[in-house]
This record gives structure tokens, sequence and C-alpha cells, in this order.
């Protein structure tokens, strides 16, 4: 099942107001569920991995240490596209709390360059640029929670 897949389900929940959702096929499983009234972030069930359990603490420890970047002047304006979260988590721009951040303001991406990560439900999700282009603007904050089609970043298409 891919983050397509997950949106779909995610979309289908809201529209038909269910709380709760849960999908077992042969190795795989996943349970989703949404406070009753259907606001506020997904949850997910206790996480039997430490290390995403320990990446997730020491991320949101060091959040604050990695302030979200200003767009410089030396990256020049013009048309601009943006890439949105594909569903609800918390955004991290480094793939562990002492690494460098996937992309920074000016980096050039592909459709296929990972730029940031999206914990959802004890998941860390590699998220795509899905685009060809420059990053102009880091608009999410580190390790902060995001909605779903929320900006992360602003781009210019090459």
């Amino acid at each position: 099942m891919d983050l397509k897949e997950i949106k779909s389900i995610i979309d289908l929940m809201k529209k038909n107001s269910l709380s709760e959702f849960e999908l077992e096929e042969k190795d795989f499983k996943i349970k989703l569920k949404r406070p009753i009234g259907g606001s506020g972030p997904m949850l997910g069930g206790p996480v039997d991995d430490p290390e995403l359990t320990a990446y997730s603490a020491l991320a949101r420890q060091s959040a604050a240490a990695v302030p979200s970047s200003p767009a410089p002047a030396a990256v020049p304006s013009g048309p601009e596209s943006e890439i949105r979260s594909p569903m609800i988590g918390t955004f991290y721009l480094t793939p562990s709390p002492d690494a460098a951040p996937y992309v920074e303001v000016g980096s050039e991406v592909g459709p296929d360059t990972v730029v940031c990560i999206l914990e959802a439900m004890k998941v860390m999700n590699e998220i795509k640029a899905e685009a060809r282009g420059i990053i102009t603007a880091v608009v999410a904050e580190n390790g902060k929670p995001v909605e779903f089609g929320q900006v992360l970043f602003k781009i210019r298409p090459l």
C-alpha cells in the first residue's frame, strides 16, 4: 500500500464520518483512528519498533534546534508551485536528529528526490518532490504537526 492509497482511505473516512478504519492483508496491517467529530490528528496504536520511538522522541527534542529557513534573496522569484502534505503527520526535515536536512532553500530537486519525512502512526514516511525544480521556501516547521494538503515547500519549476 502506498501513500496515495492511504490518502484515499483518509479521504473516505472524512467523507463518511468514520472514526476508525482497519485493514489487514498478508504481511500488511494498517489501523487509522480519528477523534469523534473528525478534528485533530489521526492516532495509531503502540509501536513495537524502539528505533522509531527513539527517533520520534529525539526529533521532538531537537525540533527547536533546526529553525525554518527563510528564502534567501539569491533565489529568483517567478511562478511557484507547492509541495503539499499527502497526509496528517509530524514534519521532519532530516532523516535523524543529528543529520543534515534532505533539502534546503536553493536545492534542486527531481520527481524522486526525498524532501522530508512525515511521521504518521509511528511510521516514518519519506515524501518525494514529485516535480522538478528549485526549493524556494520551507513553509512547514520542523518537528511540528501538519495537516493533509498543507503546504510544506514552495518550488520554482525548471
